[in-house]
């Protein structure tokens, strides 16, 4: 089968491996759709901070460089391990897959939470074979059922779907309450298009990309900000009368986590999404001057079920609006990869299908 393989920075192919075996407890898996994720495009310049290389195996998969990469996938199960439970799984069915990787051993495992592993990976960066390829295989107790009412191209969406779900689950919102999004990429769309579900009251976004606030603005925001030109916390506290009562960091930089303690309301609480490249400074007289609760999120914790739940509801519709383009196999470093970098402000999501 074709499969797309990650070799190190700057080194992908597509290369043409053996179709993978159907352990006991695994589903083969005829991929659909995968998504491009942002942290695709990072290891296009840099190794992974979760992945192998090509002398040192990952300590959870074993696994060296090349891998099969992705980890955002849908698809339709076409074979069953032998001790399979065949009450909940049956060929022919389309399902999506929680791609975390996660030792069992450590604090956080016991406890529960997989998503904090001393040793965490990822289907598709640390090994075990990912969605860019024709199919691949996945252990029983990370595939989800995905409803007959939810395409296979959304079904593509739900893995970044389940980052944004955790964040708003572990944040103090509450419907009514109002939001600033700082970062209208991905993970910020995909954000808004929560929220509005979920009953905000009020949610700004800012954003300094015109293309990526016009979608915003189509994605009904209540109001958009240049923050290359806005003074957005001033902005946001005119607008809701004192601050957002949870402001979300979807950009990771310096800058954005300043504006999001400025733009907070007093005992309001910032939560930081992305990840940051750089060690930021954190300015502990503004959040004790609000008593402001900063928090951060780490991608998800068993959520794929009450995604794919919010979805099948029609709580989250039109999730098809932010698929910008359509791509084959072959194409994945030049029109998937290279066009992120050269279009990032009109790429929002990109599907490969095998």
């Amino acid at each position: 089968m074709k499969a797309v393989r990650y070799y190190g920075p700057g080194d992908i192919r597509v290369d043409d491996i053996p179709e993978p075996v159907t352990g006991d407890k695994q589903v083969k898996i005829k991929v659909a759709w995968n998504g491009i994720c942002g942290s695709d495009l990072h290891t296009y310049f840099v190794l992974p901070t979760h992945g192998p290389t090509l002398t040192t195996p990952h300590p959870t998969t074993h696994e060296t460089l090349p891998v099969v990469m992705g980890h955002e996938f849908s698809g339709t199960i076409v074979e069953l391990g032998k001790a399979v439970d065949s009450d909940k799984f049956s060929v022919g069915q389309n399902v999506v897959v929680e791609p975390i990787i996660s030792c069992g051993q450590c604090g956080p495992c016991l406890s529960g939470i997989k998503n904090l592993c001393h040793q965490i990976t990822f289907i598709g960066i640390g090994g075990w074979g990912g969605g860019l390829a024709e199919y691949t295989v996945a252990n029983e107790d990370l595939v989800h059922v995905l409803p007959d009412n939810i395409p296979l191209e959304v079904g593509a969406l739900i893995e970044p779907l389940a980052v944004v779900w955790h964040a708003l689950k572990i944040s103090h919102f509450k419907p009514g309450s109002s939001v600033l999004i700082i970062g209208a990429g991905p993970i910020g769309l995909l954000l808004l298009k929560v929220l509005k579900g979920e009953d905000a009251s009020w949610i700004g976004v800012s954003e300094p990309a015109a293309i990526r606030r016009e979608t915003a603005l189509k994605l009904d925001a209540s109001v958009v900000f240049d923050s290359l030109s806005h003074d957005v916390p001033a902005e946001t506290y005119r607008l809701t009368n004192g601050g957002a009562d949870v402001v979300f960091d979807c950009a990771g930089i310096q800058a954005s986590l300043d504006t999001a303690l400025g733009a907070v309301r007093t005992q309001g609480n910032v939560v930081v999404i992305s990840l940051f490249e750089k060690k930021p400074v954190i300015d502990m007289r503004v959040l004790q001057n609000k008593e402001a609760i900063l928090t951060s999120s780490l991608t998800y914790n068993r959520r794929h079920a009450e995604v794919l739940k919010a979805v099948s509801e029609g709580r989250i519709p039109g999730l098809e609006e932010l698929i910008t383009r359509k791509i084959g196999l072959d194409d994945f470093v030049e029109k998937g990869i290279k066009a992120l970098i050269a279009e990032k402000d009109k790429q929002i999501k990109i599907l490969v299908h095998p």
